[in-house]
This record gives structure tokens, sequence and C-alpha cells, in this order.
């Protein structure tokens, strides 16, 4: 493997670990968000509306989502672009 090559495949791999790192964060910061709500649901009456995520964190968790998977497509496409050298 050529030495242009072998760095692209580093910036892939540096690409690919942010992405992975985003969406992990992302998964637990909505598992959290949604136990907090769960808590906060079993502390209401029943007769009292239900609790939902508002819009704005439903918003950030998907563009999180995102901007994760295209990282990872990215990584992809640049260590198979890599192979090609």
């Amino acid at each position: 493997m050529a030495l242009p090559a072998l760095l692209i495949n580093a910036v892939a791999l540096a690409v690919a670990c942010t992405g992975a790192a985003l969406l992990f964060v992302t998964r637990l910061r909505e598992r959290r968000a949604m136990a907090k709500l769960t808590a906060q649901s079993e502390e209401r009456a029943i007769d009292q509306p239900m609790l939902f995520l508002d819009v704005r964190t439903e918003r950030a968790h998907r563009q999180a989502y995102r901007i994760g998977l295209a990282c990872l497509g990215l990584a992809l496409l640049t260590s198979w672009i890599s192979t090609h050298l």
C-alpha cells in the first residue's frame, strides 16, 4: 500500500471514529432524555396529559444521527477511493 493511500485511510479512520462517537453519544443522550421523561410521567396523575420530548430535542437528535451517518458514509467512500490509488 502506497503512502498516499495509507494517509487517506488514516483520514477515513478518523472520520469514521468521529461519526461513531457522535452516534454513540446521541444514543446515550436520547436514552437519558427518555428515562427522565418516563420518571416525570410516572409522577403525574393518570388524568393529566402525556408528556413528550420537546421538538427542539427531537430535532437535535435527528440532526446528530444524520451527521453521524454522513460521517460513516464519507469514511466508507474515502476508504474505497484509497483502494483505487
